[in-house]
C-alpha cells in the first residue's frame, strides 16, 4: 500500500504505520488522516497481520492538528476544517479501539492534541525517554478532541486529565509513566527494538483470545466514547467560531503570549 503521509511496512505478523509529516511534527492534515483511516482498515482485515504498531517519522509522535492548515479558513468559516477532520479523526479512533488485534502506540517524540488522543485509543503506550506531552488546547482556544474526554480521565484520572486540559501543562516521559498516561519509558536508543520485541510477543500469542479480550475491555465505555467522540466534535466546532481561537492561533504562530476577551 503507497501513501503519501503514511509509511506502511509489514514484516511477518506485524504492521507498523508511521505518520510521515515530520517537517510538521507529524500534525493531522486531510490527507494524512483520510490515509490513516484506510490503512487501519487493511489492517483490521488482514488476518496475516496479528499486531499493529502505530509511531512517528523524525522528531514527533503526532502534535495534533495542522494549526497552519487551520488558519486558512479564517476568512470564510474557521469551524469548517473541524468539521472535516474530526469525523475522520474520529473514525480513526474507533478503528483503534475495535482492532481485533492488538496496537502498540510507539511514542518517538513530541505528543500534543489529538496525537494524544491517537496514543490513548491503543492498547499499548511504550514511550521514549525525550518524550513530551502537551494537549495545546488551551494556547490556541480549543477542547479535548480524539476521545480525549473519556480515554484521558480513565488513564490518568479526573483531576490530572482536567489539568493537562485547562492549564496545558507541558510533561515528560517520565511523569506521564507515573501518571498511567504510558506503559513503559524507554532510552530513545532502545524504543524501536523494545517495541518491536513487544509486537512479536503480542504476535505469538493468542489472537483470538486477545480479539475477545479486547472486546471485553471495550464494551463497557465504546458506546459512551462514540458519544464522547461526537460531543467533543460539536464542542470543537464552536470553540473554532470564538474570536479567543482566532487570537489564539495567531498569538502561536507569532510566538506571543495569546490575549484573550472570553469571546
Amino acid at each position: 500500500m503507497n501513501f503519501e503521509t503514511i509509511i506502511f511496512q509489514k514484516v511477518g505478523a506485524i504492521a507498523k504505520i508511521k505518520l510521515n509529516r515530520p517537517k510538521e511534527f507529524n500534525s493531522i492534515n486531510f490527507k494524512m488522516i483520510s490515509e490513516m483511516v484506510r490503512v487501519l482498515e487493511h489492517c483490521s482485515g488482514d488476518e496475516e497481520i496479528k499486531t499493529v504498531i502505530l509511531t512517528g517519522e523524525g522528531k514527533a509522535f503526532c502534535s495534533g492538528g495542522d494549526i497552519r492548515l487551520f488558519t486558512e479558513y479564517f476568512e470564510s468559516d474557521p469551524s469548517e476544517p473541524f468539521r472535516q477532520i474530526i469525523k475522520q479523526v474520529n473514525v480513526a479512533i474507533i478503528l483503534l479501539r475495535r482492532m481485533p488485534k492488538p496496537v502498540i502506540a510507539s511514542i518517538n517524540g513530541a505528543t500534543g492534541g489529538g496525537g494524544i488522543g491517537l496514543a490513548a485509543a491503543c492498547d499499548l503506550r511504550i514511550c521514549a525517554s525525550s518524550a513530551k506531552f502537551k494537549t495545546g488546547y488551551r494556547t490556541i482556544g480549543l477542547v479535548g478532541d480524539a476521545g480525549y474526554t473519556l480515554m484521558i480521565p480513565l488513564l490518568v484520572g479526573f483531576g490530572r486529565a482536567t489539568e493537562l486540559l485547562l492549564l496545558d501543562t507541558l510533561i515528560d516521559a517520565k511523569q506521564a509513566l507515573d501518571w498511567g498516561l504510558v506503559n513503559h519509558v524507554v532510552e530513545d536508543t532502545e524504543l524501536e527494538q523494545f517495541t518491536n520485541n513487544t509486537a512479536l510477543r503480542l504476535a505469538e500469542g493468542p489472537t483470538r483470545a486477545f480479539a475477545i479480550a479486547k472486546d471485553n475491555l471495550n464494551h463497557a465505555m465504546i458506546g459512551l466514547l462514540e458519544r464522547q467522540l461526537e460531543l467533543e466534535r460539536v464542542g470543537m466546532t464552536n470553540a473554532a467560531k470564538t474570536s479567543d481561537y482566532i487570537e489564539g492561533v495567531k498569538a502561536f504562530l507569532e510566538k506571543r503570549k495569546p490575549t484573550f476577551t472570553g469571546h
